[in-house]
């Protein structure tokens, strides 16, 4: 995959690089962290795309095989078994591109995050 690689100034510019088959993907995962956590900011963080609340969520970004997705290690824990499939590491979950992106399970590791953001915001 060619990309303009550019400091991207924004998540707009940031998935306005790839081609448009990529762009697809990268919005539809943009759309349902979104829709999993209401009230979390978009911004650009580390050159990737990054969503916070009360501290960082997840962050994502496009490979040339592959789309990482970035819930931190504790997002990987929980979700150990049904992330079985995927490549992963402490932090980080390969969604191959030749295969659809599991948009239920990211939904999922996305609410489990926000709840997590939210019990660490109420601890004096």
């Amino acid at each position: 995959m060619k990309t303009k690689r550019i400091a991207a100034g924004s998540i707009d510019e940031y998935i306005a690089g790839f081609p448009g088959d990529i762009q697809k993907t990268l919005e539809s995962l943009r759309t349902t962290i979104k829709a999993a956590a209401p009230g979390a900011e978009e911004r650009i963080s580390y050159q990737m795309p990054a969503f916070t609340l009360g501290g960082n969520l997840v962050y994502f970004a496009a490979f040339k095989n592959h789309i990482g997705f970035f819930p931190t290690s504790s997002g990987i824990a929980a979700f150990k078994r049904e992330l079985a499939p995927y490549a992963c590491s402490k932090g980080t979950v390969r969604f191959p591109l030749d295969k659809p992106l599991p948009l239920a399970l990211i939904r999922k590791i996305v609410k489990f995050r926000v709840a997590e953001s939210k019990k660490k915001a109420k601890r004096p």
